[in-house]
Parts: structure tokens; C-alpha cells; sequence
């Protein structure tokens, strides 16, 4: 995080650095005519040192100033856009240190490529504005990254896990049970409670809430028994790990910063590893995968066992397969969705390796409907309908991507929210390349239905699509200006 004081350092060095440059002036030759030494001038330079008034006055002097602009917030067209960075929350919404960036790194990006990198910097603030991001959109996409960067297997986590359970004796066998989780959070002084949340209307949103000065730990109605055991394995996570910068209710409300919305995924790290133990998870995934034929029972069976939701059975695949398989090519899908309106949205997703097809679209575009994410969501509405539902619908597609060479295996789990008609699935793809399909035996398994699809309706080619939602608007006005340019070329 860049602070106040850093943000005014940054800004006096930028300015020194550039006038010095235009100036034609070398460092030694800048440190001889202030008389300061070469290692302040530079320590300056990059944002380390803020000099007092009488050497800011020689330095102003010198580079043909006044005091004035050096410490002012003003600067030519040139740095000005990098000074309005450096003083927006834009720049605290990156979270440089997590990927390796020093406030003096960053200085010497910006002063070393100046007219580039302030385009590019001016670029990315009136975007920030024009589709009013939040600081919650970067973190949430800075955190994606981090995971990506990590291949979203955290050793150290694990290895808490691992240390937990032989600190309370729990072997590889035990499941952690709802009472063995509060039974574990009593031991350390924290008290559960289930009907205070409840009786508050202007809570009923959040699921659970930690008091720190009571020591109490609420519950809200309506949790499913996974939910619970999630929520207390959090909060385990929270008090094992010693997380004192983190959120205290869930869902988060708002995030300070970035830190907070990354020990928060730490802590939910830790608590899904400690309900499906690392090592067994990877033997039972191992059997699933060897099979030859595909087995949606298998799948349905692994989830129950484990006692969770679809969703953290998924997120483990997501941590183990790279780390234990070498599958690192793969994405991540939540969406939910209103059969009955035709409307879906994704919100959550993860993509390992490269940003994979289909994504996010902030454009409220139509998704595939060839997607097998909603066709298990219109499944499982079916279902309900007819009140045949059981339990969540599993459902694989081999999704071939409209005019290129990706090739997926998409695994969905779906079920209902609860709430009116919203459904809710998530699915796990994986690139069929070489590893897939030696680490996966049931890839080639001709029962696997495999379609063709794309990102959304607007951007898809495929004229006779009997599933399309929306006419593909973005390809029309491709093969207009592709009208235009070949009339152009006539009158050349």
C-alpha cells in the first residue's frame, strides 16, 4: 500500500528525475552543484528521502524551478497524469507488493518510458471512471492474478492444515463434523450463537458475524449443515492463523484493502483444506479419474462424502489438479441464474494458465446458451417442476470454441439458491491438451456430449444456433466494416 507520505516522495523524485533529464544533467553532476552526495540525490530520485526546505530550494534552483512546483501537486502534461495516479485510490486498489512492486520500482516504470507509460496510465484512470470500478473490482481482479501466480495451491496453508490436525489429533480418516468445529472454537474461549442474527431484519443478508470483544461467534438462519461446517472452519482458520487484518462478517460488506480480501481467502483456504484433507482428496480424485467411462455418481458421491457444497468441492479440484496432476490449464464458473427470465450472470470465476474461454462479460452480453453451466441450470428448473429434484444435477460437455482449437472438458454442478426461481451452478473446464488426457482416462468417452460454443450470443458466428439468445450483433457490425473497407479500397 502506498501511503500519504510515500505518494509525496514519489512525486518530488518524478519531478526531480525528469527536469534532470531534460536538463541534460548527469547524478554526480546534480549532487556537485546542491552539494549534496550522489546516494541522497538518488535516494530522492526514487522516492526514499524527502528533503528539508533549504534543499528543496537548492534543487529548485538548480533545475530551473521554484520551490513551489516541486512540492506542489502540479506537473506538465507529461507527469501530470502519473501525479493524479499516484494521488487516486486507483493506485492503492493495485496491490504492488504482492506481485514484487516497490513504490521506487514503480517511479522508475513511470520516469523511464514517460510519454508510453503516461498514455497507458491516463488510459487506465479514464476507464476507471467511465465504468466506475471500484477498489472491490481491482482487488477482486488483483487476487485472481495472485492465485493464478501461485497456481492457486498454497503450500503454506496446507502445511497449517497438516499442523492443525496433528496439534488436535485428527487423523486422515476424521471428518470434521459440526460439533468436532464448535467444540474447537469453544476450546479457545469463542462462543457460537445461532438465534441473535436471526432476530435482526436488517441482518438477514449476512451469514455469519464474529464479535471480537464478546468473543461470540453468530450464525445466521437458513445455512445448509455444509455452509455451517464452512463458516466454522473459517472462523477457526481466522483465530489459528493469528488473521487480525480480515473481514468479520460474511458476506464482506466492503473491503479496505487488499490485504483484507486476501486473508480472507486465506482463511477460506484453510478451512476447505481442513474439510477435504489434501492427501485422501487427491487419492479419491485419482480413482474418479482413472475410470474409463464418465460417472456422474462418482462425482456426486465425492461431494457427499465430503459433506460440503458443489462450490468448495470444485474450488479443492482447482487446488489440487495443478499441483498434484499437472493440470494447470482450467477455469473456474459461478453463475447464477432465473430459467423462468432467461437471465444469467457470472459471479465468480477463476482462470489458471491463461484467460480461458468463456469469461465474465461487463457489456450485459447473452452467455452461450450451448454452455453446460446453464444447460444443468435449466436441468435442475426442470426438475424442480416437475418435483423430481433430489439433489444437485452433475453434468459434463466437451465444449468445442466457435473457429479456434480450444477444446474443454466441462464438469457442472447445479442446484437452486432457495430464493424465488434463482438457480445456481458451478463448473470446472479443463483444456484438453496431452496432460488431460493422460491424467483423465473417461476424456474420450463418446457418452460425453460434445457442442459447439462461444462467449456470448452477440460475438458468435453461428447462424443456425437454435439456442441463441440474442441476434449476434457484434459480428454484424464486424462484417459492415468489412463492407466499408473493401468499398474503400475500390476508390484507392
Amino acid at each position: 500500500m502506498i501511503t500519504d507520505n510515500d505518494s509525496v516522495r514519489l512525486i518530488l523524485g518524478l519531478k526531480v528525475k525528469a527536469l534532470r533529464q531534460e536538463k541534460g544533467l548527469s547524478y554526480q553532476q546534480l549532487a556537485e552543484k546542491t552539494g549534496m552526495s550522489l546516494s541522497y540525490v538518488h535516494d530522492i530520485e526514487t522516492g526514499k528521502k524527502f528533503p528539508k526546505a533549504d534543499k528543496i530550494l537548492s534543487l529548485a534552483k538548480i533545475l530551473g524551478v521554484d520551490y513551489d512546483y516541486l512540492v506542489s501537486l502540479r506537473a506538465n502534461k507529461k507527469l501530470q497524469p502519473i501525479i493524479d495516479l499516484i494521488n487516486s485510490d486507483f493506485i492503492n486498489a493495485v496491490p504492488w507488493d504482492h506481485f514484487g512492486l516497490t513504490p521506487a520500482s514503480l517511479l522508475d516504470l513511470f520516469s523511464n518510458t514517460p510519454d508510453k507509460v503516461t498514455a497507458f496510465i491516463s488510459t487506465l484512470l479514464k476507464i476507471s471512471r467511465s465504468y466506475q470500478l471500484s477498489k472491490e473490482n481491482f482487488y477482486n481482479a488483483a487476487l485472481r492474478s495472485y492465485q493464478d501466480l501461485h497456481d492457486n495451491h498454497f503450500e503454506e496453508l496446507e502445511d497449517a492444515v497438516r499442523n492443525f490436525r496433528e496439534e488436535y489429533k485428527w487423523d486422515e480418516d476424521l471428518k470434521a463434523e459440526t460439533p468436532l468445529l464448535e467444540g474447537i472454537l469453544n476450546k479457545i474461549g469463542i462462543q457460537v450463537n445461532r438465534k441473535r442474527m436471526n432476530s435482526m431484519e436488517a441482518l438477514q443478508g449476512l451469514r455469519s458475524f464474529y464479535a471480537k470483544t464478546s468473543k461470540t461467534f453468530y450464525i445466521n438462519k437458513g445455512m445448509s449443515p455444509a455452509q455451517e461446517k464452512f463458516l466454522l472452519a473459517r472462523e477457526i482458520a481466522f483465530q489459528y492463523l493469528n488473521i487480525t487484518e480480515r473481514p468479520y462478517e460474511t458476506i464482506i460488506q466492503h473491503s479496505d484493502s487488499f490485504d483484507i480480501m486476501l486473508n480472507n481467502f486465506k482463511a477460506s483456504y484453510f478451512g476447505v483444506a481442513l474439510l477435504m484433507q489434501e492427501e485422501k482428496f487427491v487419492e479419491d480424485v485419482k480413482r474418479i479419474m482413472m475410470q474409463s467411462k464418465w460417472d456422474d455418481k462418482a462425482w456426486l458421491n465425492l461431494w457427499t462424502e465430503y459433506e460440503v457444497t458443489p462450490e468448495m468441492m470444485v474450488q479443492r479440484l482447482t487446488n489440487v489438479l495443478p499441483k498434484h496432476f499437472s493440470i494447470d490449464q482450467l477455469f473456474f464458473l459461478r453463475i447464477s441464474g432465473d430459467v423462468k427470465k432467461d437471465e444469467f450472470e457470472i459471479t465468480k470465476e477463476l482462470h489458471l494458465s491463461q484467460l480461458h474461454n468463456p469469461h465474465a462479460n461487463a457489456r450485459h452480453e447473452h452467455y452461450c446458451r450451448r454452455w453446460v453451466s446453464i444447460n444443468s441450470l435449466k436441468h435442475t428448473a426442470n426438475l424442480l417442476n416437475a418435483k423430481k429434484y433430489k439433489h444437485p444435477i452433475v453434468e459434463a460437455q466437451i465444449s468445442q470454441y466457435w473457429q479456434t482449437h480450444n477444446r474443454y472438458l466441462c464438469i457442472s454442478i447445479s442446484k437452486p439458491t432457495g430464493k424465488g426461481n434463482e438457480m445456481i451452478s458451478v463448473t470446472l473446464g479443463l483444456l484438453i491438451d496431452q496432460k488431460l488426457l493422460q491424467a483423465m482416462s473417461f476424456v474420450n468417452d463418446t457418452a460425453i456430449p460434445v457442442k459447439t460454443v462461444h462467449t456470448t450470443c452477440e460475438r458468435c458466428g453461428i447462424m443456425d444456433c437454435m439456442e441463441r439468445a440474442a441476434p449476434p450483433t457484434e459480428i454484424l457490425k464486424e462484417q459492415k466494416q468489412e463492407k466499408i473497407n473493401n468499398a474503400l479500397k475500390q476508390l484507392q
